[in-house]
């Protein structure tokens, strides 16, 4: 069986991978999981019988992706010892968690209150709905955000030293 002390180069787990950072590798979750799961937030808010079947996928891949956000986030900070801090993206990085944390409370909210009406939207879920989708954008932006600004701190330096 694979040791996994031996895969790990650092004391720190969230800092090197078989000699390789965590952070490029890790943060790729973050930046499929949280669109994904905005996507299915927006289906959620405009269908609610998408909301009633597959709500509860919805809220499920909402909570792996504030977890996969708070590891990019984490190991972000290592990967910052080794190579400096990205200002920019590590102020756009560290908001991903919390438009995570936002899809994963809408997301639920609104699975609650379908499978309470029945699909059957109130005002108020029709309000709600309409807080997700902003929600739901929002993340998506702000991951956006934190993508370019991290992929622009790589590559510009890169291409300009050729």
């Amino acid at each position: 069986m694979l040791n996994l002390q031996l895969l790990l180069a650092s004391s720190e787990p969230l800092d090197l991978i078989n000699g390789l950072p965590v952070h490029p590798l890790v943060v790729h979750a973050a930046v499929v999981l949280v669109p994904l799961t905005a996507l299915g937030a927006i289906l959620m808010a405009l269908i609610p019988k998408f909301s009633l079947r597959f709500g509860i996928l919805v809220w499920i891949m909402a909570a792996v992706s504030v977890g996969a956000a708070v590891l990019a986030e984490k190991s972000g900070e290592e990967f910052a010892k080794r190579v400096g801090l990205p200002s920019k993206h590590a102020q756009a990085g560290e908001l991903v968690k919390y438009y995570a944390l936002a899809l994963l409370a809408v997301t639920m909210i609104m699975w609650l209150l379908d499978r309470q009406s029945h699909g059957r939207r109130a005002l108020s879920g029709k309000i709600l709905a309409a807080i997700v989708i902003f929600v739901a954008l929002a993340a998506c932006y702000g991951v956006y955000l934190a993508g370019d600004s991290g992929a622009r701190a790589v590559w510009t330096t890169i291409l300009r030293n050729q």
